[in-house]
C-alpha cells in the first residue's frame, strides 16, 4: 500500500478525529489567554498524552500547536496583547483596526490568513521533507555533529539579539543534558548518587517547569491590579468583501514566501516570520503609510507569514531531527518516548507517519478555521475572566501531569526546582528555548563528536565539506549579530560627530 494512502487512511479512525477535536478546543483556549504559550500548553499536554498510542497523542499535540496560532490572534486584536509570541506582529495593525470599528473584519481576515499560511507550510512539508531527509541520510558522525551544533547556535543566534544570554541558556541545557549515563560508555555521571537521575533529567518535568511553572510564577509576580485593558466589544462587519479580498492577495503571497523560508531555518518561529512578513509586505505595498495604523494588508501578511512557519518547522524536525522551534523541541521528547526517532531514518522506517502528521495538521487547520469564524465572539469573552483562576488551574495540571508520567514524586520536585530556575531566567531576560534545545541535543552532539574523533580524529571533521560549512554558518550566526550592531553603532556615532554643512 502507498505510504500516502496508508498515512491519510489512518486518520479515519474516530479516536484520531476525537483527539483532533479536543486539541483544537485546547489550542484555541490556550491562544486566547495572553501569556499561556503554545510551548507551555504542548509541554503540559505531553504528560497526559503519553498514555495514548503515538498517533492519537500526536493528534492532540499537533492540533494544539496549529489551533493556538488561531486563538492567539483574539487578544492581539482586541486588547493589543499577543496571545503567544507568534502573534506579536498581529498587534501592529489588528488593534488599530479594532479601534476603528473593524474588529470583526480583522478577526476573520486573520483567521483566513492563518489558515492559508498553514496550508502553504504543509505543502512545503510534503514537497521538501523527503529530499531533505535523503540528503541527511548521507551524513556520518562528523556531519551529524556539525548539524546539531548548527541547530543549537541558530536558536541562540535568534534569541532576541541577546547572544550572551542565549549562550548561557544553551550551556545550562548542555549541562542538564550531561546528567545521567555517558552516551558511549554508559558510566553514570553528575547523578550525585541519586538513582532517579541515572536516566538523565526527566524531560517532561523539565519542560513543564521551565515553561509552565516559570510562566505562572512570573505572571503572579508581575500582575498589577487595575491595569487590565478592557477588550473591544464593537465588532462591526465580519466578512471581507470583494475589495478586501483583492487587497489581501498580495500580502498573502508575500507572507507565504517569507514564512516558508523562515520556517525551514531551525529555531526560528512565527514571531520572527510575522515581523519579517509584515515588513516585506509594507515594502511592496502601494500604501505603506497605512501599515501600523489599521492596514488590512499588514495583518494579512503578518498572520500568513507566522503560520507558514509551522510546516517548515515540522519539516526540519522530521527530516533532520532538529527542532524547528521551541514547540517542536518539546514534541521531540514525546516522540522519543513513543519510540519515534525524528531524523532521516523516519522516512525510511515510517513514511506513512509523515503523511499522517501532515494530514492531522491539515484537518486541524480546517477545524480551527471553522471554530474561528463561528465562535470568535465567544472566545473573545474569555478575555474578561480573572487571571488568578487560570493560574490555579495551570499549577494543578502541571503537578498532576508531571506525576502521571512515571508516578514519581521526584519528578514533581525536579519540575518545581526547574520552575524556579525558569523564573530566574525570565527575570533576567534569558530565553528558555536554548535550555530545552541543549537538554535534547546535548547527548546527540557529544555522542557524534566522540564517534567522529574515534574514527579519524579532528581531521574527520575538518575534511568534511558539509561539516565545515555547517560549522562556519554556526559561527556566523553567533558572530554576525554583534558585529552588525557594533558597525551600526559606529556609523551612528560618526554621523553625530560629523558637523552639519
Amino acid at each position: 500500500m502507498s505510504p500516502i494512502v496508508e498515512g491519510f487512511g489512518a486518520l479515519l479512525d474516530p479516536t484520531i478525529l476525537l483527539c483532533i477535536g479536543a486539541g483544537a478546543l485546547l489550542g484555541m483556549l490556550v491562544g486566547a489567554f495572553p501569556g499561556v504559550t503554545a510551548t507551555m500548553a504542548v509541554a503540559l499536554a505531553s504528560s497526559f498524552t503519553l498514555a495514548l498510542d503515538p498517533l492519537p497523542g500526536l493528534a492532540v499535540l499537533l492540533t494544539i500547536y496549529v489551533s493556538s496560532n488561531f486563538g492567539d490572534r483574539v487578544p492581539a486584536i482586541l486588547v493589543n496583547t499577543p496571545g503567544t509570541p507568534a502573534s506579536i506582529a498581529t498587534t501592529f495593525d489588528g488593534y488599530a483596526m479594532a479601534r476603528k470599528g473593524q474588529a470583526g473584519l480583522a478577526l476573520t481576515a486573520s483567521a483566513f490568513a492563518s489558515a492559508w499560511g498553514t496550508v502553504v507550510g504543509l505543502v512545503l512539508l510534503m514537497v521538501a521533507a523527503i529530499p531533505l531527509s535523503r540528503l541527511a541520510l548521507n551524513f556520518g558522525p562528523a556531519e551529524m555533529f556539525a548539524l546539531v551544533v548548527f541547530g543549537l547556535t541558530m536558536m541562540i543566534g535568534v534569541s532576541g539579539g541577546k547572544i550572551v544570554k542565549g549562550l548561557m541558556a544553551g550551556a545550562l541545557g548542555l549541562l542538564l543534558g550531561a546528567v545521567g549515563r555517558d552516551p558511549i560508555t554508559g558510566t553514570p555521571r553528575f547523578t550525585f548518587g541519586i538513582p532517579e537521575l541515572s536516566d538523565g533529567v526527566p524531560f517532561i518535568a523539565a519542560i513543564i517547569g521551565l515553561f509552565g511553572i516559570a510562566e505562572v510564577l512570573n505572571q503572579i509576580l508581575t500582575h498589577r491590579r487595575g491595569h487590565k485593558v478592557e477588550p473591544i466589544k464593537e465588532f462591526g462587519r465580519w466578512f471581507p468583501n470583494k475589495r478586501d479580498w483583492r487587497t489581501m492577495l498580495k500580502p498573502l503571497a508575500v507572507g507565504s514566501g517569507v514564512g516558508g523560508v523562515v520556517g525551514i531555518v531551525p529555531a526560528t518561529g512565527g514571531d520572527i516570520a510575522g515581523i519579517l512578513g509584515w515588513d516585506q509586505a509594507r515594502r511592496v505595498s502601494k500604501r505603506p503609510d497605512r501599515f501600523g495604523k489599521g492596514s488590512l494588508e499588514g495583518i494579512t501578511a503578518a498572520d500568513t507569514s507566522s503560520n507558514a512557519t509551522l510546516g517548515g518547522s515540522v519539516t526540519t524536525t522530521l527530516a533532520l531531527g532538529l527542532p524547528g522551534d521551541s514547540v517542536m523541541a518539546v514534541m521531540i521528547g514525546s516522540m522519543v518516548v513513543w519510540g519515534i526517532q525524528p531524523g532521516p531514518s523516519l522516512f525510511t522506517n515510517q513514511p506513512d507517519l509523515v503523511y499522517s502528521i501532515a494530514g492531522i495538521m491539515l484537518i486541524a487547520t480546517v477545524v480551527a478555521l471553522l471554530a474561528s469564524i463561528m465562535r470568535m465572539r465567544g472566545v473573545a469573552k474569555l478575555l474578561e475572566l480573572p487571571q488568578h483562576f487560570l493560574w490555579a488551574v495551570i499549577l494543578v495540571f502541571c503537578m498532576v501531569g508531571t506525576y502521571a508520567v512515571s508516578n514519581n514524586v521526584f519528578d514533581v520536585g525536579v519540575m518545581l526546582v526547574l520552575g524556579l530556575v525558569g523564573l530566574f531566567l525570565k527575570r533576567f531576560g534569558i530565553p528558555p528555548g536554548p535550555v530545552v534545545l541543549g537538554l535534547i541535543l546535548g547527548s546527540l552532539a557529544e555522542g557524534n563528536l566522540r564517534r567522529a574523533l574515534e574514527i579519524g580524529g579532528p581531521a574527520n571533521i575538518l575534511t568534511s565539506p558539509i561539516a565545515v560549512g555547517l560549522l562556519l554558518v554556526s559561527l556566523l550566526a553567533l558572530v554576525g549579530p554583534p558585529v552588525r550592531t557594533a558597525l551600526r553603532n559606529r556609523r551612528a556615532k560618526k554621523s553625530l560627530e560629523t558637523p552639519a554643512p
